[in-house]
C-alpha cells in the first residue's frame, strides 16, 4: 500500500531537512569549527528555510534528540564533578540577577531604539523561555509576536555559532568531549538499557509536568547520577550524539521556515542590537562573578549565555566544559523565567488587550528545541 500523498510529501521535507543539517553540520566540522556539527546545521538550515524551503523535523524526532543529548551530556559526569558542586552557589544566584538585569537593558534598548512598545520589548528581551513566551505573546493584541519570535529566535542561532568561535579565538574552548566509557554497548546492555529506560522515563515525566527543557534536563540528571555514582560505564555511541545534535540544529534553524527575508530584514537592526545588550550584561556580569570566585571563564560564558538550553548545553558537551556546571545555571535561569514571564505579561499587559484564537498569526516555531 503507497503511502498517502501528504504523508510522502512530509517524508520528502523530513530527508531534506536532515539532509540539509547533516552537509552543514559536516561541512562546519570539516572545516574544524567548534560545535561545528550544531552549527552548521543551525546555519544550514536558516539559510534554506529563508530561501523558501520548508524544514520540517517530526517532534518525535526532536524530542529522541533532546533524549539523546541529555543522556550523552550526562555522561560526562564524574565523582569529582559532582564534589565540585559546593562552590557554585555564589554564581548560580548571580543567574537570577543577569536575567534581570539583561532584561531592563534589552527592552529598554527596543523602546528607546527602536520605539518598541513596552510588552513587545519585554517579550522580546526574556533570556530564555522561547515556547513560554511565544505561547503568551500570540495571546496579546498589543503584542507584535512577529518581532518577538524573529529576536528571540535569531539570539539562539547567532549566541550558537559565535560563542564557541569567539572561545575557540581565545584558546578558551577543549576539543569535543563525547564521553567514552570503558564498556561498550554490546558489552553491558542491561546497564544501557536501564539509563535509557530511566533517561526517558525522567523526559517524558517533566515533559508531562510542562517542565521547559525537560526532555533534556530529565534525561541528563538521571545519567549524570548513574555515572557520577558509578554505578555505569556505557553512553551513547559518538555517531547518535552527532545524529541528534545536527537533529536539533535542524529545527533551531528551522524556526525561520515561512518568515519572508524582507522581512526579516526589517527586524535585523533590532535582534542584532538587543543580542549585543543581553550579551554584554550577562557577559558582565559573568566576568564580574570569576573576580569573586575562581571558576573557569569558558564555563561561565556558556553558562550564562542567554541562549537556548539545548544548545548551551550541546556547547558545553562540545567544548569540552563542565557540563554539570553549565545545567545547574541554565536550569536557574530556567525556573527564574517561568515565575517571572507571566507576572511581567500580566503587568505590562493593557486591560483586555487578548488576542481572539481568529486573531492569532501563524508563526514559524521550533518542534523540538526548547529554549
Amino acid at each position: 500500500m503507497r503511502p498517502a500523498p501528504a504523508t510522502r510529501l512530509k517524508l520528502a521535507r523530513l530527508l531534506e531537512s536532515v539532509l540539509i543539517g547533516t552537509l552543514g553540520g559536516y561541512l562546519f566540522n570539516l572545516a574544524k569549527f567548534p560545535a561545528g556539527w550544531l552549527a552548521g546545521a543551525m546555519i544550514f538550515s536558516a539559510v534554506a528555510a529563508l530561501a523558501g524551503r520548508t524544514i520540517y523535523v517530526p517532534s518525535t524526532l526532536a524530542r529522541i534528540s533532546s533524549i539523546v543529548l541529555g543522556i550523552t551530556i550526562g555522561g560526562v559526569v564524574t565523582p569529582d564533578t559532582l564534589r565540585g558542586m559546593t562552590t557554585w552557589p555564589l554564581s548560580i544566584a548571580m543567574v537570577s540577577v543577569s536575567v534581570a538585569a539583561a532584561t531592563l537593558a534589552t527592552a529598554t534598548y527596543l523602546t528607546r531604539v527602536h520605539g518598541w512598545n513596552q510588552l513587545t520589548a519585554i517579550f522580546a528581551s526574556i533570556p530564555g523561555g522561547l515556547a513560554q513566551v511565544m505561547a503568551l505573546a500570540a495571546e496579546e493584541r498589543d503584542c507584535d509576536i512577529r518581532g518577538v519570535a524573529i529576536v528571540q529566535t535569531l539570539r539562539v542561532v547567532i549566541l550558537a555559532v559565535v560563542v564557541p568561535a569567539v572561545l575557540s579565538l581565545a584558546g578558551l574552548a577543549g576539543a569535543a568531549r563525547l564521553p567514552a566509557g570503558a564498556t561498550s554497548v554490546a558489552d553491558a546492555p542491561l546497564g544501557f538499557g536501564l539509563l535509557v529506560v530511566a533517561s526517558t522515563v525522567a523526559a517524558l515525566g517533566l515533559l508531562r509536568l510542562g517542565f521547559p527543557g525537560g526532555l533534556m534536563f530529565g534525561p541528563l540528571v538521571v545519567s549524570a547520577i548513574l555515572h557520577g555514582g558509578a554505578f555505569i560505564d556505557v553512553t551513547m555511541p559518538p555517531w547518535l550524539t552527532i545524529a541528534a545534535t545536527v537533529g536539533l540544529g535542524t529545527v533551531s534553524g528551522g524556526r525561520f521556515t515561512g518568515t519572508p527575508f524582507r522581512l526579516l530584514l526589517g527586524y535585523l537592526g533590532a535582534a542584532l542590537g538587543a543580542f549585543a545588550v543581553a550579551l554584554l550584561v550577562t557577559g558582565a556580569i559573568g566576568i564580574g562573578v570569576t573576580m569573586v570566585v575562581a571558576l573557569p571563564i569558558s564555563d561561565l560564558i556558556v553558562a550564562y549565555a542567554p541562549g537556548a538550553v539545548d544548545a548551551m548545553m550541546i556547547l558545553a558537551l562540545a567544548l569540552h566544559l563542565d557540563p554539570v556546571f553549565v545545567g545547574a545555571h541554565h536550569l536557574t535561569r530556567v525556573f527564574v523565567v517561568s515565575v517571572g514571564l507571566p507576572i511581567l505579561a500580566h503587568y505590562f499587559s493593557p486591560a483586555g488587550a487578548k488576542r481572539t484564537k481568529s486573531g492569532r498569526p501563524v508563526l514559524p516555531k521550533g518542534d523540538g528545541l526548547d529554549d
